[in-house]
């Protein structure tokens, strides 16, 4: 069936506009030290840009989410595109922090927050079948953004200044975002005006406040904003880390692609398991490792060792990722995915607003980042005990297919 080849494009348009989307955002902590020293600005003004992204993340990925439920994901991907690869070609001209706060803060992260919601729930809504898998490959094509984006950017600051770079970098995002963007079409239960497929398990009368008001919902959110605050640090500093302890800025950037290499298997191997066993079960196994997975790096100096732990940790956090939204497609109808998906973005990207100023000030204050790592770990450890008190929908449990 049609409908059912295209759905696998919609899984590679997704994957590919979420690693650009997430590459050009990320591509800050590359830039961190050459702005510094070009610059003047400290490292905790310059980490306070991804901060203040994170936070216009947060409170945009419900607005697009939202948005994308009643229009459709192709015209709210599409803005996000443009408006993106626009803003970081303004940031580069910024002459001043607070400007370069603004732009690189409150513009890229709006930006970005219209791909990942939207295309989560657009994929969710495309899958009855393989849908762990779909996520999975999804946050897979995401996770490419550190092998991709993030080596790219380390060559051009190494051959370019700064704002060069990040101008090259604005081109790239609107030559493969943009285009890209037409691909993606609304999930054709949803396009043809029907309700939830009588597949889905949700209470088909069930409406939006309910959802929020919900016990899952709110739960879902505390897990994403500590488990995110468990890992923004460690992902945003890594690279920043390895050069205090003497490593080249190019060796340094390889760290983080291993991350981004082992995070690729992650994805896809806990949304299998998650298939197997249960995305839960799975999601609480996860977030205890990624808690320890945090704590290692406290014991790492020589570039073998970042290698060893960023591989670990990278697998277990980048892994627990795609569960959320399988979580929340099993929980809630289909017709507000956007929105319930939103929201636990929005969650995240207020934990992962923790991780940059945090670790800038701990660098700033004590010149050490071991700290930074202590902190993860209490926050992965907050984590897993939340999980632990999520139940599935009792509609959604009753209605679960009985295995065969």
């Amino acid at each position: 069936m049609e409908n059912s080849r295209y759905r696998w494009v919609i899984v590679a348009a997704g994957g590919l506009l979420g690693c650009v989307a997430i590459g050009g955002m990320f591509s800050l902590p590359v830039f961190l030290q050459p702005i510094a020293r070009d610059t003047g600005w400290s490292v905790t003004g310059i980490s306070s840009a991804m901060t203040i992204g994170f936070l216009a993340m947060a409170f945009t990925s419900m607005i697009w989410g939202t948005l994308s439920d009643r229009l459709g994901p192709l015209p709210v991907v599409l803005t996000g595109s443009v408006v993106l690869a626009v803003s970081l070609g303004l940031a580069s001209l910024a002459t001043s922090l607070v400007v370069f706060q603004f732009i690189f803060g409150l513009m890229v992260g709006s930006a970005t927050a219209a791909i990942f919601a939207p295309m989560m729930a657009c994929v969710t809504g495309w899958f009855d079948t393989h849908r762990s898998l779909a996520v999975s490959l999804v946050s897979a094509g995401m996770g490419m953004a550190p092998m991709t984006m993030s080596p790219l950017a380390a060559w051009l600051v190494s051959n370019h200044d700064w704002r060069t770079s990040m101008q090259i970098v604005a081109l790239v995002v609107a030559a493969i975002m943009i285009p890209i963007s037409l691909l993606v079409r609304r999930a054709p239960a949803l396009e043809s005006g029907a309700s939830a497929p009588s597949s889905d398990p949700s209470q088909p009368d069930m409406t939006l406040a309910q959802a929020l008001r919900s016990p899952q919902f709110i739960i879902l959110l505390a897990t994403n904003f500590f488990c995110c605050a468990t890992h923004s640090g460690p992902i945003i500093h890594t690279v920043s880390y390895a050069i205090s302890c003497g490593i080249p800025m190019i060796a340094a950037v390889t760290i983080y692609s291993i991350e981004g290499l082992a995070g690729m298997g992650g994805r896809i191997a806990f949304g299998l398991l998650g298939d197997r066993f249960g995305a839960k079960r799975v999601l609480v196994f996860g977030l205890l490792a990624q808690a320890f997975g945090a704590l290692g790096y406290v014991f790492v100096r020589d570039l073998a060792a970042f290698y060893a732990v960023a591989a670990l940790f990278g697998f277990i956090y980048a892994g627990t990722m795609p569960l959320y939204a399988v979580l929340v497609r099993e929980n809630f109808p289909l017709r507000m995915m956007g929105t319930v998906i939103g929201g636990t973005a929005m969650a995240g990207s207020l934990g992962m607003a923790t991780g940059p100023l945090a670790g800038g000030l701990i660098y700033d204050t004590f010149a050490s980042y071991a700290w930074l790592y202590i902190g993860s770990w209490i926050m992965g450890l907050g984590a897993f005990l939340i999980i632990m008190m999520f139940r599935p929908m009792p509609v959604a449990r009753a209605a679960a297919p009985v295995p065969a």
